[in-house]
């Protein structure tokens, strides 16, 4: 008994360390229109940090992010007519965000447009240790892990950068026309 109670407890950590991706949710890319795979463990992010311009304020600071990143991993599918994915698909991630670590902390959902949206943290000793984003459409379901240590404000550096998308929010910040976003 003792055994198996250390097993467990040894486990623990890697149980929490990332949501792993479904084979279910890996076949819509045969069914989907368009298709953004994105899978960077750890050194890959490291390889392709390299690549981005040193003498860019804005990419020095993606690259002190993702220094500590153990993976950035999205999946985006655009299908050309709802039902395409079923809701079990979904729940096949939402069943691994249910852990001890993990916490939703926005959840919106749209009846009227079929729109449900979910961001969840996984925290570990008062720190974030990892975001997952659930943006399921009729037409289009997005899953955007980040497995690693992130700080909340750090998370808008990261659009836009290795397949993530931007997080405009509606602050009234300016798009990249210079305009304000309305």
């Amino acid at each position: 008994m003792k055994l198996a109670m250390i097993g467990f407890v040894c486990l623990l950590p890697m149980m929490a360390q990332d949501v792993k991706i479904p084979a279910s949710i890996e076949k819509l890319a045969d069914k989907a229109s368009e298709v953004v795979d994105v899978t960077l463990d750890a050194s890959l992010l490291q390889l392709a940090a390299k690549f981005l311009p040193a003498n860019d304020p804005d990419t020095a600071q993606v690259k002190r992010l993702v220094s500590g990143l153990k993976g950035v991993y999205v999946r985006s599918f655009q299908f050309d007519k709802p039902g395409e994915y079923q809701a079990s698909d979904v729940e096949s991630i939402r069943s691994q965000l249910r852990g001890p670590n993990w916490a939703r902390i926005v959840g919106v959902r749209k009846l009227k447009s079929g729109e449900h949206s979910e961001v969840y943290l996984r925290t570990e000793g008062g720190s974030i240790t990892g975001l997952a984003v659930i943006a399921a459409e009729p037409k289009e379901l997005t899953i955007v892990n980040i497995n690693g240590p992130i700080r909340p404000e750090d998370l808008q550096e990261l659009g836009g950068h290795f397949g993530i998308p931007k997080l405009d929010g509606e602050s009234g910040r300016k798009n990249d026309s210079g305009k304000k976003d309305e």
